[in-house]
């Protein structure tokens, strides 16, 4: 009997509460995007349900130096019409706006917006444009080394090493990119770490990085029928690529179990693929200096890799410049990291290519 009463009682609250709270609000848009000095307007929109209460609605400004707007709190007990918030942008960068109330007697879930302010358009189609051509050109880039394959019939002279660490390096950046742009969870750990940044994953970073794990595979492919030599992939890379695994498999795990968050595996994921950039070059530049000779080698891939380093690096001042956000170079240390250091390397393979074996005739054979 008592659990009965109890249920009863614990109902008839419900039904009570249920009846001081049905009143609903929301807006007509949740993302906004502003120049600044420029403005917009937020309508404030009363549900079919809603009825005037006695409560106050409290709209909170995340950062106060990026948006301003012409009003803070609404008495709810003689709103009867939708309301618009004038809202104007007075600094670069992003901020969220939401609500609460002073009784909860509304349901204001849905009043909340959030603010991108930029400082010049110009930069921001720059910025895209830039995008989709380092984009072109990094993907490109993996060409010329299979056009060179297939002519040949031989993959003589391309180092293995390179290769192997080249395919998990690509296939935890796609991790990375996929898990950041698509995974709702990560993107909200982001925002709370970041809480003034954007996203550094744009679309075109998504593309190349599957695209590159598409046509590594391909040249993989060419490994196993085009002639190779005695070429191997070496004790060294071997143990490398295990500790890799090991690092990624606990990352994991420790993940799964709720010890770091998923943003964290991601960025652990990012890192390994930065060590990876610095690495991988090196038995390539090892191997062309033992056969005097870039033959097999495409410099091609290296002309190209060198533009979309130099474009992705550009890219990002850019986005920091224009947002007034330069943690976001902070928040991607791979994709800054992967331009910088593709660069450099590009820069001593063109030295080895175009001025140390100029001249080079060297055989093809190992």
């Amino acid at each position: 009997m008592f659990i009965k009463a109890a249920c009863i009682v614990l109902l008839v609250l419900f039904i009570v509460d249920k009846a001081n709270c049905d009143s609903s609000l929301s807006v007509d848009k949740h993302d906004i995007k502003l120049k600044l000095k420029e403005n917009t307007t937020v309508n404030i929109i009363l549900g079919s349900d809603y009825e005037p209460v006695n409560d106050t609605l409290n709209i909170i400004i995340q950062h106060t130096d990026i948006a301003a707007i012409n009003i803070t709190s609404l008495d709810l007990n003689v709103l009867n019409e939708n309301y618009s918030l004038n809202v104007q942008a007075i600094g670069a960068g992003k901020t969220d706006i939401y609500s609460n109330t002073t009784y909860n007697r509304t349901n204001v879930d849905d009043v909340y917006f959030r603010i991108t302010v930029y400082k010049a358009a110009a930069l921001d189609t720059l910025s895209t444009v830039i995008g989709w051509i380092y984009f072109a050109a990094w993907s490109i880039s993996f060409y010329p080394q299979v056009y060179i394959n297939w002519k040949r019939k031989s993959v003589i002279g391309l180092n293995f090493d390179f290769l192997s660490l080249n395919i998990v390096g690509f296939l935890l950046y796609s991790v990375f990119n996929l898990g950041l742009y698509y995974i709702p969870e990560v993107k909200e750990e982001y925002s709370a770490r970041y809480p003034r940044g954007l996203n550094p994953v744009q679309v075109n970073d998504i593309f190349f990085a599957v695209h590159a794990v598409i046509l590594t595979c391909f040249t993989l492919f060419q490994c196993c029928v085009y002639d190779r030599g005695e070429q191997r992939v070496s004790i060294t890379a071997r143990i490398i690529l295990a500790i890799f695994g090991v690092f990624i498999g606990i990352s994991a795990i420790i993940a799964g179990c709720a010890v770091i968050h998923w943003l964290d595996f991601l960025y652990y994921c990012s890192y390994v693929k930065l060590t990876i950039t610095l690495i991988k070059y090196i038995p390539q530049a090892y191997m062309n200096y033992k056969r005097k000779s870039t033959v097999g080698w495409s410099i091609g891939n290296i002309l190209l890799d060198f533009t979309g380093g130099m474009l992705s690096v550009l890219q990002m001042i850019l986005n920091a410049y224009n947002y007034d956000d330069w943690q976001s170079i902070f928040g991607d240390p791979t994709k800054f990291g992967l331009g910088v250091f593709s660069v450099a390397f590009d820069v001593f393979f063109m030295f080895q290519h175009y001025l140390f074996y100029k001249d080079s005739r060297y055989e093809d054979k190992c």
